[in-house]
């Protein structure tokens, strides 16, 4: 039988390859991560930057595993540890991410309400409301794929932070000589800061939203071939190392403006997103509003899809439901997804009624997230190290060792906080 030559196969081009790991990426910096990273830098000047440099490897590895875990059982998070742990663990788990999401979108929201009240005045709570309600009707009536292009501009202002660098006088040596060797005096404070940074860089939600994304890719068409999951499987590597690089690349830069300009200055607590704006004037000037406004609000509109809709995936997997943002809702599907949506997005803004600062609801948030992801983290990592789960695909030796690492770290720094604070 004559055999049937195979048609060379294309080499991978990985800028072409760049998915769920870089729109993560993008997301991680959302008004959380930068109220977050601005009162690291403010407070405590360049001895903060080596957590960026720490947790890099880190949340690289954590968005791997749970990547891997979505794309090789075709499940999300939630659908897997439903399948491989009692009805508890599932309920605490699913319940901590709703509470944790629900808070960070609140947070979110108050921040860019604040960030449209410096540009313009008038009510930041009017503007929370409008907010809200135009990222629910997007996220339900408009695939997030055609909007998420778009927005992802408005996030490039950030890069402004990138300018403040080289264009504010800095040793450089000093600057690389607090990053390995940081001067941090063993308190409260400093643990609080650590949890708040870890907890907005290694962050639950998008461990959840990134599994749910490789699962969405699958179902559209995704080889099936143990040859080409492999494939596949190197894609995602290198689309999440990409996609983090970009991440803590920002917040590395975030955290180095502040302290060269805020905390330089002897501004050590951030009480106003117009504080954190300051740090934005040595490079833009009088648009140092205008660029942070930018930043706040392109950030937060990428990422309360993200926390809404990871949520949402874990609700639905949990109870059973079917669970996508392709589903068409005027057509009666994903009711109850769209509705866990709904009830996160809108409990958010309820949220922004209370008199607490905007930043302060971040940071704290953040804190939140740092702790949530602990036993999250430790779920993950049984799922993917299970042959029973993975199949032939459980994780390496290596990525084994950063998975446990990172839960590892998390927890004692969280353990640390705890101690220091009882």
């Amino acid at each position: 039988m004559r055999s049937v030559k195979q048609p060379p196969r294309l080499p991978i081009h990985p800028f072409r390859q760049l998915g769920p790991g870089l729109i993560t990426g993008a997301a991680d910096d959302d008004p959380s991560g930068i109220a977050t990273y601005s009162q690291a830098g403010a407070q405590f000047g360049f001895s903060m930057l080596w957590t960026m440099v720490f947790t890099l490897p880190l949340m690289t590895s954590i968005q791997n595993i749970s990547a891997r875990i979505g794309y090789v059982t075709g499940h999300g998070l939630a659908a897997n540890i439903k399948r491989a742990f009692p009805r508890p663990v599932v309920l605490g788990v699913v319940g901590l991410l709703l509470l944790a999401n629900t808070l960070n979108i609140a947070a979110d929201f108050a921040a860019m309400a604040e960030a449209l009240r410096l540009l313009l005045g008038g009510s930041p709570h009017v503007y929370a409301v409008t907010f809200g309600l135009a990222s629910l009707v997007l996220q339900v009536f408009l695939p997030y794929h055609r909007y998420v292009a778009w927005l992802k501009w408005l996030t490039l202002a950030l890069l402004a932070y990138v300018g403040v660098a080289f264009l504010v006088h800095l040793d450089w040596q000093e600057v690389a000589l607090r990053t390995v060797q940081p001067q941090l005096p063993l308190a409260r404070d400093t643990l609080l800061t650590v949890v708040a940074v870890f907890g907005t860089t290694i962050s639950p939600y998008l461990f959840f939203w990134q599994a749910a994304q490789e699962v969405e890719d699958k179902e559209a068409g995704a080889p099936h071939t143990p040859a080409e999951v492999r494939r596949h499987l190197r894609r995602i590597k290198w689309d999440t190392r990409i996609g983090m690089a970009f991440s803590n690349l920002i917040a590395f830069f975030i955290i180095l403006a502040t302290a060269a300009t805020l905390h330089a200055a002897g501004v050590t607590d951030i009480q106003t997103s117009a504080q954190a704006a300051q740090a934005l004037r040595p490079v833009a000037g009088d648009w140092a509003f205008l660029l942070f406004a930018l930043g706040i609000i392109g950030t937060g509109l990428l990422a309360v899809p993200v926390l809404a809709g990871s949520a949402a995936y874990a609700v639905a997997e949990a109870a059973g439901w079917e669970g996508s943002l392709s589903l068409r809702l005027e057509q009666g599907q994903g009711r109850g997804f769209y509705g866990v949506i709904a009830v996160a997005t809108l409990g958010g803004v309820a949220l922004c009624f209370t008199p607490f600062d905007p930043v302060k609801e971040l940071f704290w948030s953040a804190v939140l997230n740092g702790v949530i992801a602990v036993p999250i983290m430790v779920v993950m990592m049984l799922l993917a190290t299970r042959t029973s789960v993975m199949g032939p695909h459980v994780i390496g030796r290596r990525l084994r060792w950063l998975g446990w690492l990172a839960t590892a770290a998390m927890a004692c720094v969280v353990v640390a906080l705890g101690v220091t604070s009882f």
